[in-house]
């Protein structure tokens, strides 16, 4: 259940970080809101997550979810080719953390 509680968060934190950047420095008050039931729900899954897991690991899972969701697929950032290999770099590490934990 943890690993689920950290996705969870992650996407969530996809959520929040993407209704920020719609609510125009919170100047459309939808956005804004949506923004901050992201962040409480995002928060909250992730204290449910570091319950079990360490915040050196949990953390950067949950940060990583959303610069990869939300950079690539919602506002269509380019990368590098070299960056990509350490964002396969990253997967492996987070499937080996799973699988070592």
């Amino acid at each position: 259940m943890t690993w689920i509680y950290l996705i969870i968060a992650g996407l969530f934190e996809v959520v929040w970080a993407t209704m920020m950047k719609l609510s125009n420095g919170f100047s459309h008050f939808g956005y804004a809101a949506a923004t901050v039931v992201g962040m409480v729900l995002s928060f909250g899954f992730l204290a449910l997550a570091t319950k079990h897991l360490p915040l050196s690991i949990a953390y950067p899972i949950w940060t990583g979810i959303g610069a990869i969701i939300v950079g690539l697929v919602f506002f269509k950032d380019t990368i590098a080719p070299i960056t990509w290999i350490f964002i396969a770099m990253l997967v492996i590490g987070i499937i080996g953390i799973k699988v070592t934990s």
